[in-house]
């Protein structure tokens, strides 16, 4: 994964490819945390677990998954859905990218996102004072829009579940699209 800062000595001519760049990652995690975040105390724009993250990336991201979990639910279900623009893996906890290592600790490095654990409970990340500028600065602009409204459906929908619990509606609901895939491969809509 490249940064954008890093490609000043790259080829003119070659196309320049969004899911290669950790700014494309990190917008997207920077705007599911302010959009889909509860709120912990006075603390907003944040998200207890990784499990937690990736599955409502995974709702963001596969609109069509998303709006047959609606079905499956009996939530409205989304007629107009944004295209899947970066795919996800199969992993041992389900729907992955294997990028969020990389993309969370850019973000705890440039301190618009805080990560914190209580004990034993799971990592929880939320945006700092700075990060939640960014989110809203990025919200702000119209090629984010559509993304912005796919969140706000998927934490109307699915926001109040536990990561587990949405593991295992993933699982229950998309076996042969998810579950049955070997580890590591490609999820697709």
């Amino acid at each position: 994964m490249r940064s954008i800062r890093n490609l000043r000595d790259y080829p003119a001519g070659l196309p320049l490819v969004p899911d290669e760049l950790v700014e494309f990652h990190a917008a997207r995690l920077l705007l599911l945390l302010k959009v889909c975040g509860g709120t912990k105390g006075k603390a907003k724009g944040g998200i207890d677990g990784l499990t937690k993250l990736a599955k409502l990336d995974f709702f963001v991201r596969y609109p069509a998954f998303f709006a047959r979990a609606c079905a499956e639910r009996g939530a409205p279900v989304p007629t107009v859905l944004p295209a899947v623009e970066s795919n996800m893996v199969r992993h041992h906890y389900g729907p992955w990218d294997h990028r969020y290592y990389h993309v969370l600790a850019y973000l705890e490095g440039k301190g618009l996102v805080r990560v914190t654990r209580d004990g034993t409970k799971p990592f929880r990340f939320q945006l700092t004072e700075k990060g939640a500028g960014a989110a809203e600065q990025l919200g702000a602009q119209g090629p984010f829009q559509e993304l912005m409204e796919q969140m706000k459906r998927v934490r109307t929908v699915l926001g109040g579940e536990s990561g587990t619990a949405l593991k295992e509606l993933i699982y229950r609901l998309f076996d042969q699209e998810v579950a049955a895939r070997k580890l590591g491969e490609v999820i697709e809509e």
